[in-house]
Formats: structure tokens, C-alpha cells, sequence
């Protein structure tokens, strides 16, 4: 396997069946209790990478199923916004989920986009608008206690 390939698996992750994108973004929900700012950066990283291996890929010009290092940074995105906690860590991986299948307004225009930025960007929208309903969910449950 090539670097460009481990790299847009998440080492192989990509590679279980069913649902690969599940499974890439559910790999990277024990990286939540690193705390928002581990996420933010490691989103920021996969990010990265991500633009870097899915432009070497010979299917650069399409997104295959196999490819969930997108879904990883927008994962991580969503869970920087999380309070601590599992039921909020829950909550992000839903709402990314959500977001990320059904493709909805700004997710289904970046789905469009051409190329590695493309394939990166839906996931990175749906890991932003999982990240504002969290935020907005933390600040407007009292029983939340917390701020993020």
C-alpha cells in the first residue's frame, strides 16, 4: 500500500465494510477526551494530509468510499466543539454522520467541489455545522453545566 493510500485509508480503516465512512469517522472519537484543542489540531493535520494523499491517488478526481481521512478531520472538527462528556461526544458523531450523509445546503455544494479539495471540503462542512449546533445545543441547556 502507498503512503498516499494508508494515508487516505486512516491506515486502512477505510478498507471495513460495511460503511467505511463510519468506520473512519468513528476511529477518531477516543481522540475527543485529548480535549478541543488536540481536535482542533488534529483536524487541522488530517486536513492536510488528506489534501496531500488524495492528490497523489489516481482516483484523485472522484471521492471512493475508501478515502475517509475527509471523514476523519470533519469528525475531529465536530468534536472540538464538544463539551466533555460521552453523550456529547455521541451527539458530534450523529450530527457529523447526518450532515455527512444526507449532504444538506452548504455539504452538498462543497460535495460538488472537484479535486482533493472536493473530496476534503463536504466533510469539513459537516464537521462546521455539526461543531455550531453543538455549541448552540452547550449553550442553551441549562442542564448542560458547562460552557464549551
Amino acid at each position: 500500500m502507498t503512503l498516499a493510500k494508508l494515508v487516505a485509508t486512516l491506515g486502512g480503516v477505510g478498507l471495513l465494510r460495511p460503511a467505511p465512512g463510519t468506520w473512519g469517522s468513528a476511529v477518531v472519537l477516543p481522540l475527543a477526551w485529548l480535549g478541543p484543542w488536540w481536535c482542533l489540531g488534529l483536524a487541522l493535520v488530517l486536513t492536510l494530509a488528506g489534501l496531500w494523499a488524495v492528490a497523489r491517488l489516481p482516483e484523485r478526481k472522484a471521492d471512493p468510499g475508501w478515502v475517509v481521512v475527509d471523514e476523519g478531520a470533519g469528525q475531529l472538527l465536530a468534536l472540538a466543539a464538544a463539551p466533555a462528556g460521552w453523550p456529547w461526544v455521541l451527539a458530534a458523531f450523529l450530527l457529523f454522520r447526518l450532515f455527512d450523509i444526507t449532504k444538506p445546503g452548504p455539504v452538498g455544494w462543497a460535495d460538488r467541489q472537484k479535486g482533493a479539495v472536493g473530496v476534503m471540503l463536504d466533510d469539513l462542512v459537516a464537521g462546521a455545522l455539526a461543531a455550531a449546533l453543538l455549541l448552540a445545543a452547550a449553550n442553551w441547556l441549562p442542564q448542560a453545566g458547562i460552557a464549551p
